[in-house]
């Protein structure tokens, strides 16, 4: 019965630490963006990204990012067991943490006025969360390594996908 509850808190952290990811870095784009507007616009709407930025980063998401651990960790000890899926969907969450960490550094740069990323490159950046979500998910569904491979194929036709997209938003914005 336990699990059960572990699980379900599992799942909300896991949900609110997608959706701070996904915000994070929809906040880093407009902040880069911003930089290109003429003051005073330029420096007030930084302000407000830079402190919308920290309240989000600090009060949401690394807190979910640390519940999903925690919660995580204990349905993996109450499981008992490590099949071959959980094994992959585990290397996926380290590379999601490695994401995390590596938005933390650009949340550090943008809270310092640093702006190493144009928007267009953010956009991409934005994106490989999504990939990680889609890899987790099918994983923890269909707890199959067979799947996996077609979840792999899968993965690389949605990216070709997702980066054809892009270009033509980036193109339909510069025509306007």
């Amino acid at each position: 019965m336990s699990y059960f509850y572990v699980k379900a808190l599992h799942i909300i952290f896991v949900v609110t630490w997608f959706a701070g990811l996904f915000y994070i870095v929809r906040l880093f784009i407009y902040f880069a963006e911003a930089a290109e507007k003429p003051e005073p616009e330029k420096s007030i709407l930084q302000k407000q990204l830079a402190l919308m930025q920290k309240r989000l980063w600090y009060g949401i998401t690394w807190p979910s990012a640390i519940l999903t651990l925690i919660f995580g960790g204990i349905m993996l000890y109450l499981y008992g067991s490590i099949p071959s899926w959980l094994v992959w969907k585990l290397s996926f969450v380290v590379g999601l943490y490695v994401y995390h960490f590596l938005c933390h550094a650009i949340f550090k740069q943008q809270q310092q006025g640093l702006i190493k990323y144009t928007s267009t490159q953010l956009r991409i950046w934005n994106e490989v969360a999504t990939l990680f979500l889609i890899s987790i998910v099918f994983l923890v569904v269909l707890k199959s390594s067979l799947s996996m491979l077609w979840g792999i194929i899968g993965l690389i036709l949605f990216s070709a996908i997702l980066m054809l997209a892009i270009r033509i938003y980036k193109r339909a914005r510069e025509k306007s």
